[in-house]
Formats: structure tokens, sequence, C-alpha cells
């Protein structure tokens, strides 16, 4: 079983290595950086905020996109190909195909991330600013949000067509990402407005866990550029993120085993 996953995720990564819209993201994720030392040298003696908080969205924003693009289209290309009836003729079960993909998924996203990582961490010392561990906590959050995103994706790829998946994908990535809001609505909201958000805060990914520099955290605010949260809590985080991937992963195997591609 491990050397089929293993096959599987290796043909994902050479698969999306090949495809030129990553490389697109790349230079994004450059400009975004480039664009931050543009915005530092404007805003007076504010040059390292600027630059971190740019760095890490251009992470978080484009490291996601990437996700949903990748989870969308490669699970579904198998199938619009016919090469899915071709896999099925092996001895690999459906479910190990979509652990497989996934796998391969996270290997590249993985590689993308540390690349912009890298590229963030440049772009801070050509500014002189000191890389603390507040900004690699906030790139490990912010690449295990990435990880949930292409879990998402995966998950509505299984069953829906590709314009639907990255809509609907995109659309959990946003409302997870306002599960402060949501919080509140339960808090304050009306009877109608109460149960919506509670259900929604059910079965939504709390993806604001991952982004919390600016945010109140347990009451106190935390940001890259003081008190940001400690190693444990990043730890916790990563435990739920990861509890997400396997029940996404889960449901989107039961799905795509009962996908008939006659």
């Amino acid at each position: 079983m491990t050397a089929r996953l293993w096959a599987i995720a290796l043909n994902t990564f050479r698969e999306a290595v090949r495809i030129r819209v990553l490389y697109g993201f790349l230079v994004l994720v450059v400009g975004a950086n480039l664009l931050a030392i543009v915005l530092g040298v404007m805003a007076n003696n504010e040059e390292a905020r600027v630059s971190r908080d740019v760095g890490l969205a251009g992470i978080s924003l484009f490291g996601s996109l990437t996700a949903i693009f990748l989870g969308v289209f490669l699970l579904y290309t198998e199938v619009q190909r016919r090469t899915i009836h071709v896999i099925a003729s092996k001895p690999i079960e459906r479910w190990e195909f979509v652990v497989g993909k996934y796998l391969g998924m996270g290997l590249v996203l993985s590689v993308l991330v540390g690349v912009f990582g890298l590229a963030m961490i440049g772009m801070l010392a050509l500014q002189d600013v000191p890389v603390t561990s507040a900004v690699v906590k906030a790139i490990v959050l912010a690449w295990m949000e990435v990880l949930v995103v292409a879990a998402i994706a995966i998950f509505f790829s299984s069953f829906s067509t590709p314009f639907l998946s990255g809509i609907f994908a995109l659309a959990l990535w946003v409302i997870g990402r306002l599960t402060p809001d949501l919080e509140n609505a339960v808090r304050t909201g009306a009877g109608s407005i109460r149960a919506v958000a509670k259900v929604t805060l059910a079965v939504v990914p709390d993806l604001h866990l991952f982004a919390v520099s600016g945010r109140a955290v347990e009451g106190d605010v935390v940001s890259v550029h003081a008190d940001f949260v400690s190693w444990g809590y990043v730890g916790l985080a990563s435990l739920h993120g990861l509890a997400w991937i396997v029940g996404l992963l889960a449901f989107a195997a039961i799905l795509f085993s009962r996908r008939d591609f006659a």
C-alpha cells in the first residue's frame, strides 16, 4: 500500500510541476515581496512591519489559491482524460488514488510554501529586518492552512466539476477566515442568524487559527511584530488542521469510490 501511495504521489508531483500556472503564482509572490519593499520605503519607519505583513499575506493568499487550483484540476484531469480507467484496472483502491493524489499535491505545495518563505526571508534580509521566531511560526501556520485548503479542494473535486469545485473551495476558504465574525454572530445575532452561524462553524474549518497575527486569541491581540502565539499553539492548530485533512480525505475517498466512470 505504501509503495502504491508513493507511486501515485510521485506521479502527481511530476504532473504538477509541469503546470505553468504554478510558476505564475511564484512570480506573483516575488512581485508581492518587491512591492513590500516599495511600500516599506513609502511608509516612514514602518519598513519591517509592512514587509512582514505583505510577505505573510502573499504566502497565505497565493499558497491557498494554488492549493485550490491543484485540488480542483489534478483529480478531475484523470477523469477527463479517461486515465482513471487504466488506473482502475490495476490493483489500486480508489481511496489510495485519492490519498496519493493529495500527498503529491501536499509535496508540491510544501515546496512552493518553502520557496515563498525563502523569498520573504530574502526580502527581509535586503532590508536588514531580522527574521524572528514569530515569523517562522507564522510561515508554519500558513503552510498548514494551505494543506487544509488543498484537502477542501480535493473533497469538492471528488464529486463535482472544476468550476463548481473551485467556487465551493474558494467560498469555504473565505468563510473559514471569518470564523471570529461568525462566533460574534452566535453571541449577539438574532435567532435565525445565530442558528446559521452555529451550523457554519460546525461544518467549516476554522482557518482563522492559521492567520492569527493582528487578531485576538483568547482575548489577547497577537502580532508577528510584538507578542505572538507559542509553539504549543502552533502544534495544537496543526493538529486541528490535520484532523480536518483526514476527515475531508475520508469523505472524498467515499464519494470518489461511488462515482461511475463508465
